[in-house]
């Protein structure tokens, strides 16, 4: 009786709302009521109403989104009859309900996330036996060895803990390519990284043959280990002494979990903010993801393995076969089999690893393409909507995690829509100047202020927007050949060492001031418009302004792709660590300021230090992380500074062997507090108004200097940055 009642009350509510959505009113009246609407929301963010009102909020604007949604379907589509006009005019209407649905998708999983999840660290456990994997490819020896050490120092009984280099990069079927330059670096590397791993107290496993990628080598090292657990961190991602404490006791907790997944924290970059130099003060792109999307699917025990920085369950992993490896997005893939299967995962929303990012916007690219094609394959073969085993909730979470990936083609119908009306005089959008007002105009509104309330300070005005147009460039013709052929993308290795020695536009930059001319010729043709037609005037200029806006985000593009360069070779961290510098037999009391992997900034108490009587060999000695033995580290000095009793020193790091690596790991990625610390200092909600006038200035900023480095290349000028653009 119960169940019948409340399904006669939701019956109810959807006649209601469908009502209210398909009443017939004037355009003075839609116009009040959006006004309202985006007032009352408005008036719920300013006083930081949450719970049941962010709900209320939500709700108001969903009831304009919906309005929207139905005026658009029943009064905007051109006539059938004009094929020069309907089908782009449906083009247009199919990529805002994508935008619409996917938008929906966003409510359902992060209207309401999990909170994150409390620490661990002080918690009694039992301590199962745990496998670590780092699969390599063609990462350099350093990374390698920094990621091993820090790997192996984790707080962790050391019986219960050991930590493999899955090489992929010294297989026999490299060993013995038919290329001698291809056979003999693999000899080489084979021979350098089983010599480190034995030194560093860790296992070097390789292979015969190169074969499912990622995965496949996962698979090899599974074969070759028997741990309870296994943790995976990519080549290039450090752990901090207390990940595993803070992860392993929840399989304790559920037999039937097979995942911990824990956030990518990245300590450099990448080329969007270092290009637009808003690394330290805004929050990362991912941030919005592992901060807010994981934690909502995680509400539907649908979070998924990101492929690094996670403890996975053997015994689950067994009933799979292994980590899957049809797709190129092995961790999604292989996470989604695991849920159909009847698996739980958990999300904890605490960076516990240090890696990084692509330096260049092609290897960036690169990188974005594996994923896109990769989840276009899970889509293809997998089809989360319809997979037995997985709930309701987390086939929806699947979708919109698949679903996304179709950006591409909504951001280039946007991007394309205006200039076919400026252009070449096609009537697709069939509505007065008035009516974009009305409707689409408070939707706009409507939907930044949604997105500012689920994302907040994860995610400022018009960043998504700027991200998707600057990977759709190059991720269409990359989504388009996976559709065609699903089986053709092969999995590439992102490059993990690179770095811009000099300030130029990136070799994947043409299409960017392609486009961005065309949108410039269109406004141009707008303002003619406007005079010559006066009778079009309103909607030439709403078609004019949403030119601008896509101008706007193309001349932001331009500073994307105009590549700075990086004045050191790696990021410097602020750590703040007391120590001691000792030269030639003599100790000064110091403090390290901040830490790099290459080097170290540190402040001595002394008057005595000088350039010149700084011996080109010294030594730090600190405490190790978390209390512990005392440890030396060699170093040579690069930079003397003088201050009164306070000498600062610039000074490069010269490690004797591998085992000195542990004390460069202990620097800089032992303390995930530090993370944490920094990612909250970069969480802070400008609002929209604010948002939106940092974004404009950005982007006429961004637009003269990719124009400087454009002119400026074409002259021949080797390093584009120098002078007074930078």
């Amino acid at each position: 009786m119960r169940k019948a009642r409340s399904i006669i009350l939701w019956a109810v509510i959807a006649v209601c709302v469908i009502g209210l959505i398909t009443l017939p009113v004037n355009l003075q009246t839609q116009l009040v009521a959006s006004t309202a609407v985006v007032s009352l929301m408005a008036i719920i963010k300013i006083l930081k109403a949450g719970g049941a009102w962010r709900l209320i909020a939500l709700a108001f604007g969903t009831a304009i989104v919906l309005r929207y949604v139905y005026w658009r379907t029943t009064e905007t589509l051109p006539p059938i009859n004009q094929p020069e006009n309907f089908v782009p005019g449906l083009l247009l209407y199919l990529a805002e309900i994508y935008s619409v649905m996917m938008l929906a998708l966003s409510l359902f999983i992060v209207a309401m996330p999990l909170p994150s999840r409390p620490s661990r660290l002080t918690e009694k456990k039992r301590y199962p036996s745990i496998d670590v994997f780092v699969p390599s490819y063609n990462e350099d020896a350093t990374l390698l060895t920094n990621t091993l050490a820090a790997a192996k120092a984790m707080d962790y009984p050391a019986e219960k803990l050991t930590v493999w280099l899955l090489d992929d990069g010294g297989t026999l079927q490299k060993q013995n390519s038919p290329d001698v330059r291809e056979a003999e670096a693999a000899i080489a590397r084979n021979q350098i990284l089983s010599g480190l791993c034995r030194e560093l107290g860790v296992n070097y496993l390789t292979r015969s043959r190169n074969e499912h990628a990622k995965a496949g080598n996962l698979n090899n090292g599974l074969k070759h280990s028997e741990g309870e657990l296994v943790a995976v961190f990519d080549a290039d991602h450090a752990p901090a002494r207390d990940f595993l404490l803070e992860t392993v006791g929840y399989f304790e907790d559920d037999p039937k979990l097979f995942l911990v997944q824990t956030p990518h924290f990245f300590i450099n970059p990448d080329p969007l903010e270092r290009n637009l130099r808003t690394f330290d003060r805004m929050p990362s792109e991912n941030e919005m993801f592992y901060g807010i999307i994981q934690r909502g699917l995680d509400k539907w025990n649908a979070a998924f393995f990101c492929g690094s920085a996670a403890v996975l369950c053997r015994r689950a992993l067994e009933t799979t076969q292994g980590f899957s490896g049809i797709s190129i997005t092995e961790d999604c893939e292989t996470a989604l089999a695991l849920h159909s299967a009847g698996w739980n995962s958990v999300y904890i929303d605490k960076p516990l690893i240090a890696g990084l990012q692509p330096a260049t916007f092609a290897s960036f690219i690169g990188q974005r393409s594996r994923w896109a094609q990769g989840m276009m394959q899970i889509l293809r073969f997998r089809f989360p909507l319809l997979k037995s085993g997985l709930s309701l909730p987390q086939r929806l979470c699947y979708m919109s995690s698949t679903l996304f990936w179709l950006f591409p083609f909504s951001r280039t119908i946007f991007l394309f829509a205006p200039l076919c009306y400026l252009l070449f005089d096609l009537q697709i959008f069939t509505a007065s100047g008035g009516e974009f007002l009305a409707y689409t105009l408070a939707y706009m509104l409507v939907n930044l202020m949604m997105q500012n309330y689920l994302y907040g300070s994860f995610r400022w005005p018009w960043i998504s927007e700027l991200y998707e147009y600057v990977q759709t460039v190059h991720l269409l013709p990359a989504v388009v050949s996976v559709m065609i052929n699903p089986r053709k993308p092969t999995f590439k290795v992102t490059a993990k060492d690179e770095s811009v020695a000099v300030s130029r536009l990136s070799e994947i930059s043409r299409p960017f001031f392609v486009i961005f001319a065309a949108l410039v010729i269109a406004s141009g043709v707008a303002i003619y418009r406007v005079y010559s037609e006066p009778y079009k005037a309103d909607v030439t200029l709403v078609v004019g302004g949403w030119n601008l806006l896509n101008l706007v985000f193309a001349g932001c593009a331009l500073g994307v792709v105009s590549e700075r360069r990086e004045r050191s070779s790696s990021r410097r961290i602020k750590v703040r660590r007391r120590c001691e510098f000792g030269v030639g037999g003599t100790w000064y009391p110091a403090s390290i300021e901040d830490v790099s992997v290459g080097g170290a900034r540190l402040q001595v108490f002394s008057r005595d230090l000088s350039q010149s009587n700084v011996a080109a060999e010294a030594e730090i000695r600190f405490q190790r992380h978390g209390g512990g033995e005392h440890v030396t580290l060699p170093l040579v000095v690069r930079h003397v500074e003088p201050s009164g009793d306070i000498t600062m020193l610039g000074c490069q790091y010269r490690p004797r062997n591998p085992l000195d690596h542990r004390w460069i790991a202990d620097l800089i990625f032992a303390n995930s507090a530090q993370w944490a610390e920094f990612q909250q200092s970069r969480r802070r909600n400008p609002g929209l108004l604010r948002g939106t006038i940092w974004f404009l200035w950005l982007s006429v900023y961004q637009t003269q200097r990719g124009l400087i480095y454009f002119l400026r290349g074409m002259f021949g000028k080797k390093d584009v940055g120098r002078g007074s653009v930078q």
